[in-house]
């Protein structure tokens, strides 16, 4: 399989948000990321957290009541997933900090996977999942993709 950018692995996501306080303790306490250092140069408001090999970067949004205030809890929506050991326990865990979740599952060929989607503070989908049973097969690809921009 091709890697025309020689990418080894993600990084980090960036979420704007409303509070920065507000999101740096759903994503401690709720999530278990912990804060890093950010660099100082850096001239707006902000926090960095890392756990489970990749980083979040929490960005003050410049105007937050703008923000969308989303209600609805719709697992077809733009979302980070994480897997868990134990869905049983991070049920528990929603449910004593009154995070309120849909539950959803995915059989296919005789595997189950359980599915845990909800809201961060700003309205971000979140969804915890035991996808590690659920095999990754590649496609064959029948026609080349390629990506060529428009150079105007």
């Amino acid at each position: 399989m091709e890697n025309p950018l020689r990418l080894t692995s993600l990084n980090h996501i960036s979420i704007v948000c409303r509070s920065i306080d507000k999101s740096l303790g759903f994503y401690q306490n709720v999530l278990g990321f912990f804060p890093i250092r950010r660099p100082g140069s850096l001239n707006f408001p902000g926090a960095w957290l890392f756990n489970y090999g990749i980083g979040i970067h929490l960005l003050q949004s410049d105007h937050p009541k703008a923000i969308p205030d989303v209600k609805v809890i719709n697992p077809k929506d733009n979302h980070i997933s994480f897997q868990c050991e134990s869905m049983g326990m991070v049920e528990k865990k929603l449910k004593e900090t009154e995070i309120k979740y849909v539950k959803s599952k995915v059989v296919e060929d005789g595997i189950s996977v359980n599915q845990l989607f909800f809201h961060d503070p700003d309205g971000l989908m979140i969804e915890i999942c035991d996808c590690n049973n659920l095999p990754v097969v590649p496609l064959l690809r029948q026609l080349p993709i390629k990506y060529c921009p428009r150079l105007n």
